[in-house]
């Protein structure tokens, strides 16, 4: 017989691996490498490849590894890695790499080539180059930490050497908008309450059954008495029903849905998976939970999936959870208080108006409590899971049941991507459940108005503030925050005149100009009789100067009256204000910029406002008036000394 082609062949290798899996090869035997990790086998043969002792090597490292690390989608990358090396190394050394092995160093020069390969079958500044080359590296390092394998010490040097490679670039993920976030949690209570909906109607159709053999096998309260009592299996279904074609229209849209008819050659898969969600929750069914937890508590997906019912203490008002968080091992233990009945929250109608329904937004003891509910039968049947409360019921296509552990990224359309398409949810961006984590804490920043040390409550400042402070939200809010601010320092520099206030117009303002400016009728009399004559301009109340104290005289006038509110400026003073300009000019030039800037840098600009706002008559007439020795600048002695400080 030749080999089986199409589906029986990949049955045949399926096979192979679970045997090699229950079995597996000793370091250094024959035969394929396997590591199952969630959802999924992954192999390595080294058959596959000429340099099959190099692929044994790596894979016997391999195999180890992730059983010591009990790594999960990161065993995939070290399976990568060995085949892109493997391929590589076959392709370099032709008939050569037959003896390809660690223990030769003239291997060194081939690793070194590979590596600065990677980085051609990968858009510019991608991260998995580095990654792919760090794999090979822990491998390569591993094995010649143990004392019975050999490694050339040139290729243990290069291992445990800088990669060759830059890190590539990495995109912070943005954090779900409240609109989007907001939307996610009413999607999720409906998922519970239809969840919980489905299997009630389901256990309460199996109590109306009796055995197929007695009833009938299509008959679907008979099919979930069967299933529910364990008097029938999922592949009896496969064995005993008839053709789909024979089935009643109550059966069909049982399986598909109404209006609908399943096909043919997946009839009975699907009516087995559909049986089974009656009665058990389903890998899609979890999100829900693992979405209201994570908003009900703000810790990551990882520490709410990761306890079990040894670590919930239900608590009169609220539940106290012990939270471990792997990748910093840490373990926490929490309390999370019930919130008042205000914050339900409210869901929409068809009517456009509001239906208040018993759905508490943000009671992490309901969630927890809905979520015993939902999974108790499943863990009964699953004793050997202990640390999560996420179990589900998984009909595998041989028609094989399990219950055991959630997997969500398992392929079998349970992933959080489709429970968002299924539920009807639009997000911008990667549908990443890291984002709603984030989400989270943009919310407690915000809540904290800002305070890090607050937001940080479950890991350093640092890693708030290099992960989760760059985003969308947060961005937005520190850029108000700075134009808030800039605007009400504005404001006020704008209420704050530090300057004279100048009246334009011809040489003859007469008092009731200077009233209607905003002085008192006293004050413009005082004015205009020359009585407050400063010099370079006239003083509205010299006995309230900001530059001493009140009810003394200004010490400094002339020489700061251009900084001064107090001061009124006339066209008069016009060929003192060109007196003035002339002196801060020699002044510069025997000053650094800097000391000027310091002792002059208001006057100077307030003088040059004054004057720009001149016209070239005005000016030209106010000089004539100083070359006729009709004006004068009197300064004190002080002025004509400065000390460059």
């Amino acid at each position: 017989m030749g080999k089986p082609r199409g589906k029986g062949r990949k049955r045949e290798e399926r096979e192979r691996f679970l045997a090699a899996l229950a079995n597996p090869v000793q370091p250094g035997g024959i035969g394929p490498r396997v590591v199952q990790v969630p959802g999924c086998l992954l192999v390595v043969d080294p058959a596959e490849y000429r340099c099959s002792l190099l692929a044994m090597q790596l894979a016997d490292e391999w195999t180890e590894y992730v059983a010591a690390t009990a790594i999960t989608a990161q065993a995939e990358n070290y399976r990568q890695a060995i085949d892109r090396l493997c391929r590589y190394v076959d392709e370099a050394l032709a008939p050569g790499a037959e003896g390809a092995s660690l223990t030769d160093p003239d291997l060194f020069d081939t690793l070194v080539k590979w590596e600065l390969s990677l980085p051609e079958g990968y858009a510019p500044g991608s991260a998995r180059p580095h990654l792919i080359a760090s794999a090979v590296r822990v491998l390569i390092a591993r094995r010649d930490d143990h004392p019975d394998r050999e490694v050339a010490p040139a290729l243990a040097r290069l291992a445990r050497g800088p990669v060759l490679l830059g890190g590539g670039e990495s995109t912070e993920r943005d954090e779900f908008t409240r609109q989007e976030k907001r939307a996610m949690v009413r999607a999720a209570w409906t998922s519970v309450r239809a969840t919980r909906m489905r299997l009630e109607e389901g256990w309460a159709l199996a109590e109306q059954g009796r055995h197929p053999e007695q009833g009938s096998w299509t008959s679907v309260p008979d099919l979930l008495w069967g299933l529910a009592h364990k008097e029938i299996t999922c592949d009896d279904l496969r064995r005993f029903m008839p053709s789909s074609r024979e089935w009643p229209l109550e059966l069909l849209e049982f399986t598909a849905g109404p209006g609908m008819v399943p096909h043919p050659q997946s009839a009975r898969m699907q009516l087995a998976r559909r049986l089974f969600a009656s009665l058990y929750p389903t890998t899609r069914d979890l999100h829900a939970f693992r979405v209201l937890l994570m908003d009900a508590t703000g810790y990551t997906s990882e520490e709410v999936t990761g306890f079990g019912e040894a670590e919930v203490e239900l608590l009169p008002r609220g539940v106290r959870l012990t939270l471990l968080k792997n990748r910093a091992g840490q373990l926490r233990h929490r309390a999370f208080r019930d919130q008042p009945p205000s914050d339900a929250l409210p869901a929409e109608d068809g009517s456009g108006g509001q239906l208040t329904v018993n759905w508490p937004r943000r009671e992490a003891s309901e969630v927890v409590r809905q979520l015993l509910d939902v999974t108790a039968r499943v863990r009964a049947k699953a004793p050997h899971v202990t640390d999560t409360l996420f179990v589900s019921a998984v009909v595998r296509a041989n028609y094989k049941t399990v219950f055991d552990r959630w997997h969500p990224t398992a392929s079998n359309g349970g992933k959080f991507r489709e429970w968002l398409a299924a539920m009807g949810v639009e997000v911008k961006g990667a549908p990443h459940i890291g984002r709603l984590r984030k989400s989270v804490k943009v919310e407690k920043a915000i809540v904290t108005e800002g305070r890090i040390d607050a937001a940080a409550d479950d890991h350093t400042e640092e890693t708030f503030a290099g992960h989760y402070a760059q985003g969308t939200t947060l961005r937005i809010m520190s850029g108000r925050t700075i134009a808030t601010a800039q605007q009400h320092w504005f404001d006020k520099a704008l209420d704050r005149v530090d300057g004279p206030t100048v009246v334009a117009g011809a040489e003859d303002i007469g008092q009731g100009l200077l009233e209607d400016s905003g002085l008192s009728a006293q004050e413009a009399e005082d004015i205009m009789t020359g009585q407050l004559d400063m010099g370079v301009s006239h003083c509205k109340n010299p006995y309230q100067s900001p530059f001493s104290r009140p009810g003394e005289l200004c010490a400094v006038a002339p020489l700061r009256c251009l900084e001064c509110r107090n001061a009124w400026i006339l066209p008069t003073n016009l060929p003192q204000l060109l007196l003035f300009k002339a002196h801060l000019e020699r002044l510069r030039t025997l000053l650094t910029p800097q000391a000027f800037s310091r002792l002059w840098g208001q006057s100077w600009v307030n003088l040059n406002a004054v004057l720009d706002d001149r016209t070239p008559e005005e000016l030209a007439q106010a000089r004539k008036h100083i070359e006729a020795g009709e004006a004068s600048l009197d300064l004190p002695l002080a002025a004509h000394t400065e000390f460059d400080a």
